[in-house]
């Protein structure tokens, strides 16, 4: 589907949408099944695959802009220990984060790296391991005060992935620490890229996903109920570029950010409490 159609599908959709979600506009809701969706990419399709958290299957699936799913996918040799977001590269490789890190005492942080899952025939998928840890953490877990390596956040550039803390700290400042390591098969070290307070009211301001455009000159953070965007930036610390915040209205369990195009967002929230559960459309214009 080109992307007149699907800018025309979400426009459709929306107008008989409800409107108590903020400034988001949803596109459907998602199967009941999914209850816990916590990362989502887009192939430009009007589609998008998603994966659950911690306690949940360990597979994908894709679900179409009618909420109904299309495709499940079994990762083999990837553990469900905490899928918490989803990237992709140019190549069409798909990544799952599983570094959801609650007690930030987990020694075995992973990213699972597929081949385009578009592209695969059969019911099953392989992943290669991208293992790693973060050079600054001593303590499993470490102090309340130092409770920084819980992570749901993370995108793909170049030959990298970057991955953003989601701060747990009492009392809680806010802080977000940046760290990138290689997109290849292997044991890595993280490197530590740089950090950048978001705002620092805990309940809606920690980072929960992140995406990048694909011109490559935005940087999209989602937190529960807000958007932070990098522009005039450069990949050696993009926290150092310009940075914009969007108060989105809307005070659910924002879960996933994925960008559409260079300025369509596509956002998802978890069912709770018998709210969201839903897919979104944003317009950064």
């Amino acid at each position: 589907m080109n992307k007149l159609v699907v800018t025309t599908f979400i426009i459709v959709t929306t107008l008989t949408s409800c409107t108590n979600y903020g400034q988001l506009k949803i596109i459907t809701d998602f199967p009941s099944s999914l209850k816990e969706n916590s990362g989502l990419v887009t192939y430009g399709d009007s589609t998008v695959w998603t994966v659950e958290d911690n306690g949940n299957k360990d597979e994908i699936y894709q679900v179409d802009f009618y909420g109904e799913i299309k495709n499940t996918l079994e990762v083999k040799n990837g553990k469900n220990d905490d899928w918490e977001d989803l990237a992709k590269d140019v190549s069409g490789n798909l990544y799952i984060a599983n570094i959801g890190n609650n007690d930030n005492s987990r020694k075995n942080l992973v990213i699972y790296k597929l081949p385009n899952p578009n592209n695969e025939p059969g019911d099953k998928i392989d992943a290669e391991q991208i293992e790693f840890y973060y050079p600054d953490q001593k303590e499993f877990p470490p102090k309340k005060n130092r409770l920084f390596y819980d992570a749901e956040a993370l995108f793909h550039h170049g030959s990298s992935l970057y991955i953003v803390t989601k701060n747990r700290s009492k009392p809680f400042n806010g802080e977000a620490h940046i760290y990138s390591i290689p997109d290849t098969k292997g044991k890595y070290e993280a490197t530590f890229v740089g950090s950048f307070t978001p705002c620092t009211d805990w309940k809606i301001c920690q980072i929960t996903s992140i995406d990048i455009s694909p011109k490559g000159d935005k940087i999209v953070a989602l937190s529960y109920g807000k958007l932070f965007v990098f522009t005039e930036f450069t990949l050696d610390d993009f926290s150092k570029g310009k940075l914009q915040e969007i108060d989105l209205g809307a005070r659910t369990q924002l879960e996933s950010v994925g960008f559409l195009n260079d300025d369509t967002l596509l956002i998802s929230d978890e069912r709770s409490h018998g709210t969201g559960g839903n897919l979104y459309s944003y317009s950064l214009k």
